[in-house]
């Protein structure tokens, strides 16, 4: 490959490219977060770009006839919020100092903490060389815009070596996912679970049942504009109730609904025949993968939470083959469950060499102190014997 035709673009909008041109650059296993249509719909919907502190700023490799060679997704962000991984210790740092943290580049799926590709790489192009160009391209692009950073989240494990060539510093953190051994029903699974973590998902179980719910699995191909406006409602009144707002318009759902309505699975709650609570799965059956996104409910019924986000997401992944469900970030409480600790990398750059040493010292440190975070983890394993996954 000509180094030489190789050219960086930045665009502030997805439609600048053609949605054939960008999944063009997935592999099978990218996953549905990365696809044209759930990007493309964040943007148009306004859930991120305007004044959400998200700017659009994808990163392009293009050769001399304009053609996509490669991509990053890339966001400006004038906040942290919608990442999940933490930097406010930093930011506020920085501001202590007297220097701006805001804006900084982000190469992340917004509001969405799963791994997956963040460097696109055409099959016809060189990849190692197009990471390359990429990386540089970011550093590039945060020094020419007097950025502070750039932060790229939860990439795949064979990025890594392409992020930490060019000074990148990683830092772990720990998500919880349930795994499916071939288990032919939850009574199975049950089994394979400790005495003490049986008798407490029965428990919250019988309670759930005893307030006379039933559930409604709605695929996404069938999914109606009603049963996403009822979603919707459930999902907003969870952020309402945190005193929150959102990440998401229900004109963003209902629009991802009708354009990858196969990468999407709803549960709806009902009491006495009334809807009452919802939780929605994005799936990926290329890779077996389920991922628990939202759950909301505009009634409080105890355990009703563990029931429809997780009890009725296991029993649909059992059901359907599938091989793993991710249940998000952060919340130990999901062992309990079932679930297991997962580690995973996110990669970090920092433009001013002094707060770049303070924050390789920082991440050293915590790095110790989540390797005996997870080693403590694995005494709590939920199954009768396993170990950590990498």
């Amino acid at each position: 490959m000509n180094q030489d035709a190789i050219q960086l673009r930045v665009i502030q909008s997805l439609s600048e490219v053609a949605e054939a041109d960008w999944n063009a650059l997935l592999s099978p296993d990218a996953g549905p977060f990365l696809k044209y249509s759930f990007l493309n719909a964040l943007e148009l919907t306004g859930c991120v770009g305007g004044n959400t502190g998200w700017q659009v700023a994808h990163l392009l490799v293009e050769d001399s006839n304009s053609r996509l060679l490669g991509a990053m997704p890339l966001y400006l962000k004038q906040h942290s919020y919608g990442e999940f991984v933490f930097d406010w210790a930093w930011a506020q740092a920085y501001e202590q100092n007297g220097m701006p943290y805001y804006p900084k580049a982000l190469s992340a799926i917004p509001f969405t903490p799963v791994r997956g590709p963040r460097m696109l790489v055409s099959s016809n192009a060189d990849k190692s060389a197009i990471q390359e160009t990429l990386v540089s391209g970011l550093k590039s692009l945060v020094t020419q815009n007097v950025l502070s950073s750039a932060h790229v989240l939860f990439p795949e494990i064979s990025e890594l070596d392409a992020l930490k060539k060019q000074g990148f510093m990683m830092r772990d953190s720990v998500q919880f996912h349930w795994h499916n051994a071939g288990y032919q029903d939850f009574e199975q699974f049950l089994a394979a679970l400790t005495m003490k973590r049986r008798k407490n998902i029965r428990r919250e179980r019988a309670a759930v049942e005893n307030h006379q719910i039933s559930y409604r699995h709605i695929p996404g191909s069938i999914a109606t504009t009603d049963d996403w406006a009822f979603f919707y409602r459930c999902y907003e009144n969870t952020y309402i109730e945190h005193r929150s707002s959102p990440y998401l318009t229900e004109e963003c759902l209902q629009l991802l609904g009708n354009t990858m309505p196969e990468n999407f699975h709803l549960i709806i709650a009902s009491q006495n025949g009334r809807p009452i609570a919802s939780s929605l799965l994005v799936v990926d059956r290329l890779t077996s993968k389920a991922y628990g996104r939202y759950w909301g409910a505009i009634e409080h019924i105890p355990c009703l939470h563990f029931e429809l986000a997780y009890y009725q997401a296991i029993e649909y992944c059992i059901k359907e083959g599938i091989e793993i469900f991710e249940g998000g970030a952060q919340g130990e409480h999901k062992m309990a469950r079932g679930f297991l600790p997962t580690t995973l990398q996110s990669a970090h750059w920092i433009e001013d060499p002094g707060f770049s040493n303070a924050v390789k010292r920082f991440l050293e440190r915590e790095h110790e102190g989540m390797a005996a975070y997870v080693d403590e983890l694995e005494q709590h394993i939920p199954l009768k014997s396993t170990k950590v996954l990498p």
